[in-house]
């Protein structure tokens, strides 16, 4: 998981290097549907939509090679 303000770009620049990311929770769950009881709305829990706006998961699993874990690294680096 990586955290910044330009994770769409980043995703973007990944995606354009063929490594594959992953959004978990894009919309906070206050704002899901589910809970909309609750009477949150947009605003209501701000550090929690930034954070949901700023997260993207980077490849990860046992058996990532080095060189696999290197590139992605790279990449990164070479956006910013």
């Amino acid at each position: 998981m990586i955290r910044t303000p330009a994770r769409d770009a980043l995703r973007e620049h990944l995606q354009a290097e063929g490594i594959g990311t992953g959004l978990h929770y894009p919309v906070p769950l206050h704002l899901q549907k589910p809970y909309a009881s609750l009477g949150y709305r947009a605003g209501s829990l701000p550090v929690t939509e930034r954070a949901a706006a700023q997260c993207l998961s980077l490849p990860m699993f046992p058996e990532m090679t080095q060189t696999q874990v290197g590139r992605v690294a790279d990449a990164v680096r070479r956006f910013f």
